[in-house]
């Protein structure tokens, strides 16, 4: 197939160009326009890009399908215009804490998969002699909680487990995800008295946590030079220590989420769980920073970390912050988010990498993907970034349609998505299923 447009992504910059594809990959590229567009898939203005790579991903499956599973979460990337995800190891039943139970991940995941799926193994206490095995077993980074995870078969690891295991991640060369807060000081009153209070949760999960379980895990990055890598980065008081690392060239990246860029603390009204997450969304002045940070490239790219639960667990009917489930679905939303967030703040040459190449280059599945160029996998995504609409229940395909996004107004609506060639998505339906594979690391 050909598939041409007048705003392609192409060695850093949107110009004219038409792909050429077979078997699943790009064997050629033609700049300029074409002498015939006949026989070529023509997107026009629309923006043609590498397809979006979400490395923070929460399935479920298996044990926990009801809540979500790679059917219906993979649905909803593709129609987000994401073509990779990374699940991670918590949430699902095993925990991805061995090899063994990463088996039964791949095969809960079999011929059901309509993006790509790479995997996360999962660091905890008293599993160090599982860890040689895990690391070697096609995992693209180990996942590792600083505080409880809200999961009890994945606790969080302590100082001495970090220093035992870190010189054998760092040996491997993958990355070790944290989840950084550390339980400290907080005001818990606040939220006993006052269940259904957003500031009430806010207060209740400090800035202070986020920022001393990072200053943590650089003083561990620093001494054993192992990557590390920092999730869902809420708190801009970090950021001086992350920019001090990166001075000093570190072996450290960071990410934030669309959440943390697209709300704000003010605007989330009490008594709506469908907002909780941890760490918390912060005040507009706090995410501003981070919307800067992500301009300056402090922030290396973004996620959604979605975490998906049934409306029961995530204590709708009473809208107790306290007894909800935290976390935010979002998959299918990544890519308008995230625009409709920096829009105003960034161009598109600068938006763009961030989506594509930067996640494709941290997971080290550059330049097969995140890229076009000739021989790189053929996963695109055609969509228009002048486009607004409203989000609606109708629209969402992950397991269960609640979503903080419901009724937001979004600019960026995918128009089509391309797994190793095979057309997915377009005109909201699923075209082409079961065209992803699970990515391991060789």
């Amino acid at each position: 197939m050909k598939i041409h447009s007048r705003r392609c992504w192409l060695d850093g910059r949107l110009q004219e160009a038409t792909l050429q594809v077979e078997n699943g990959r790009i064997t050629a590229i033609e700049q300029g326009r074409p002498d015939s567009l006949e026989g070529v898939t023509d997107c026009g203005d629309h923006v043609l890009m590498p397809g979006v790579i979400d490395a923070h991903v929460h399935i479920n499956e298996p044990g926990r399908t009801e809540w979500e599973g790679f059917d219906t979460a993979t649905q909803a990337a593709a129609a987000g215009g994401t073509t990779t995800l990374v699940e991670m190891p918590l949430n699902a039943s095993p925990v991805t804490t061995t090899a063994a139970a990463l088996q039964q991940k791949l095969h809960a995941a079999g011929s059901k998969i309509h993006v790509h799926c790479g995997f996360y193994g999962g660091l905890i206490p008293d599993n160090f002699q599982n860890l040689p095995a895990l690391l070697h077993s096609g995992i693209l980074g180990m996942k590792a909680f600083l505080v409880h995870s809200g999961i009890d078969e994945f606790p969080n690891v302590s100082m001495r487990d970090l220093e035992e295991s870190m010189p054998l991640i760092a040996a491997a060369g993958i990355p070790l995800l944290a989840h950084c807060e550390w339980h400290g000081e907080a005001d818990t009153a606040s939220l006993i008295a006052q269940p259904t209070h957003y500031q009430a949760y806010l207060v209740s999960r400090p800035k202070s946590w986020e920022n001393e379980a990072i200053r943590r895990m650089i003083d561990l990055c620093r001494r054993f030079q192992c990557r590390v890598h920092i999730v869902h980065l809420s708190s801009a008081e970090a950021l001086d220590m992350i920019r001090q690392a990166k001075t000093d060239e570190l072996p450290l990246t960071v990410e934030t989420c669309a959440q943390y860029l697209f709300f704000d603390a003010e605007d989330i009204p009490d008594g709506n769980t469908l907002f909780k997450c941890a760490p918390p969304i912060r005040e507009k002045a706090n995410n501003d920073l981070l919307r800067q940070a992500v301009g300056e490239g402090l922030i290396d790219f973004i996620t959604t970390d979605h975490s998906p639960a049934p409306p029961s667990v995530k204590a709708m009917e009473t809208g107790n912050l306290q007894e909800a489930w935290g976390g935010i679905a979002g998959i299918q939303f990544l890519l308008p988010a995230a625009w409709t967030a920096l829009k105003n703040r960034m161009s598109l040459e600068t938006f763009i990498p961030l989506m594509t190449e930067h996640p494709a280059q941290f997971l080290q599945i550059w330049p097969a993907k995140g890229v076009f160029q000739p021989g790189s996998d053929a996963d695109f995504v055609v969509w228009s970034p002048e486009t607004a609409f409203e989000v609606t229940k109708e629209q969402i395909r992950f397991r269960h349609p609640i979503s903080p996004y419901i009724g937001q107004h979004l600019q960026g609506a995918v128009l089509e998505t391309y797994v190793d060639g095979q057309l997915v998505f377009k005109n909201n339906q699923i075209i082409t299923k079961n065209a992803g594979r699970c990515l391991l690391r060789k």
